[in-house]
């Protein structure tokens, strides 16, 4: 490609000119998102327990104490408690789209159990209905196959028309 064919294709919107790629010194910073979505998974586990209720719960009355019952000088957030407020604003504004996060990776491994799980019942099925075939035709087959008990009658029979036959000869 000629240099002021270059100069057009970069400055280009066009889709069918491809774009010229430039070297960059400095690496673009990327991040792993499975990475951030375990993290994200971890976190919205541990707010969901018991020891997070009884941390914050701790931390929150500490807060409180501490700002009612220390000396004046020592206290960082009088009454209203608004820096309380906002520290508490602030963890349930990450909290929430972190759950969020954890419950769409939860939701996509389900998806592929949920499908793994219908390819095993379609499997499944199709081997029963097979085994039912293969039952149906046994019987079928067993039915037509002679007896011990029908073997018998008949060589009996037979027995008796040898001896009613050498009877006659007689």
């Amino acid at each position: 490609m000629p240099r002021s064919d270059r100069r057009t294709a970069r400055g280009s919107t066009r889709l069918d000119v491809p774009r010229d790629w430039r070297r960059t010194f400095v690496p673009r910073p990327t991040y792993d998102a499975d990475a951030f979505g375990r993290l994200s998974e971890r976190i919205a586990r541990f707010l969901g327990t018991g020891q997070f209720l009884v941390y914050m719960t701790v931390t929150i009355l500490f807060w409180i104490g501490w700002n009612i019952f220390a000396p004046a000088n020592l206290r960082f957030d009088t009454y209203p408690f608004i820096f309380l407020t906002l520290a508490l604003s602030l963890q349930a504004s990450y909290a929430a789209p972190l759950i969020l996060l954890a419950q769409n990776r939860q939701e996509a491994r389900d998806r592929v159990q949920y499908e793994r799980d219908r390819d095993v019942d379609a499997r499944t099925r199709a081997d029963m209905e097979f085994l039912a075939r293969e039952m149906a035709s046994l019987r079928m087959a067993v039915g037509e196959v002679a007896t011990r008990d029908f073997l018998r009658s008949e060589l009996r029979s037979l027995l008796a028309d040898l001896d009613t036959r050498e009877d006659d000869r007689v």
